[in-house]
């Protein structure tokens, strides 16, 4: 297991020199500069002023010259500094280390990204064991339906809808942040119960999705593991269908969730973007939508190597995930 361990975590760091690569290219081949944001905050600046600028920022290089000075400082653990007014370092405004740690933005991406994998795989499970247990039932039929439509519907719609609903016209949730104004004033059971409630609807936005796809993939999975032949033979020895389902078919039938959890790790950060902007969480989408339209480099390159990281140590976790479920692997 260790030696496993150490290959993949050698094998990581290819991979993740490919990422950044290919990331540092891309946000380099997106229309504007850094110097001209700088530029429309003073319109008085000289043309002479904006070379200086980027000359300052190392901007006036080759690419490939400015990916390997941005190489060399990471292997350091030095993500630069970043281009905006206050000049400080990247993984500084990343760890946000002068917040409390529930008000970090790393942590509080991370926590919501958690909470909705953990909702996704409560729901889904059962829903889609259930779906397959009862193929083309009243009931397969309904969550058909429902599934399919939380494949169509865009999570930012969903996201403005739920606002208006529930925050708007009805005042029941809160729409925007991860606390009240009043909060430092309420007791300690309200403080809990006002977090909890800010957390609702965006957890639910970033679940609905995942939900669909875990749901009919638990369904197919089940689907395929119930027509085996062991299964028949459980069957066949009198065991209770209970017993059948979650004891011998489930083992087999997570194989292919555990690798769809790993996989829909990325997915999550990216939807992290839009869910924290819709209601104004300070996370790390919030930090990276704001990077990207300032054309902070330094930064996107943070958040993306970060992004990145988690990615891979997701699939990490999958393939340990199927270790453990799958004895065959272990043997290997």
């Amino acid at each position: 297991m260790i030696t496993y361990l150490f290959k993949r975590l050698l094998e990581m760091v290819p991979t993740l020199i490919g990422i950044t690569l290919i990331s540092f290219f891309i946000i380099h081949l997106a229309p504007g500069k850094p110097t001209d944001v700088l530029a429309e905050l003073n319109p008085k600046i000289t043309p002479e002023a904006r070379e200086k600028l980027e000359k300052y920022y190392g901007l006036d290089k080759p690419i490939m010259v400015q990916y390997g000075m941005w190489l060399k400082r990471v292997v350091k653990f030095d993500f630069g500094e970043s281009f905006s007014t206050d000049r400080r370092p990247v993984m500084e405004k990343i760890w946000d280390t002068k917040q409390p740690l529930l008000e970090r933005r790393l942590f509080i991406t991370f926590m919501l990204n958690l909470l909705s994998l953990f909702i996704i795989l409560i729901i889904a499970m059962p829903i889609g064991i259930a779906s397959a247990t009862h193929q083309y039932s009243l009931y397969d039929k309904i969550t058909t339906v429902f599934v399919f439509i939380g494949f169509a519907m865009p999570s930012f719609w969903l996201a403005l809808l739920l606002m208006m609903y529930f925050g708007i016209h009805h005042n029941w949730l809160p729409i925007s942040g991860l606390k009240s104004m009043n909060y430092e004033s309420l007791p300690l059971l309200e403080q809990i119960w006002d977090r909890g409630r800010h957390l609702i609807l965006p957890i639910f936005v970033s679940a609905f999705t995942g939900l669909a796809a875990d749901s009919r993939f638990m369904r197919s999975s089940m689907l395929e593991v119930i027509r085996q032949d062991y299964i028949t033979t459980a069957r066949a020895k009198g065991l209770p269908e209970r017993t059948v389902i979650y004891k011998h078919a489930l083992k087999n039938a997570l194989l292919p969730i555990i690798t769809l959890m790993g996989l829909s790790v990325p997915g999550l950060i990216g939807g992290s973007v839009i869910f924290e902007n819709i209601f104004g969480i300070p996370g790390m989408g919030q930090l990276f939508y704001a990077s990207v339209m300032t054309r902070d480099y330094p930064l996107v390159m943070g958040i993306l190597t970060v992004g990145a990281i988690l990615t891979l140590l997701g699939n990490l976790l999958a393939d340990l995930g199927y270790m453990i479920a799958d004895p065959r692997i272990r043997a290997k």
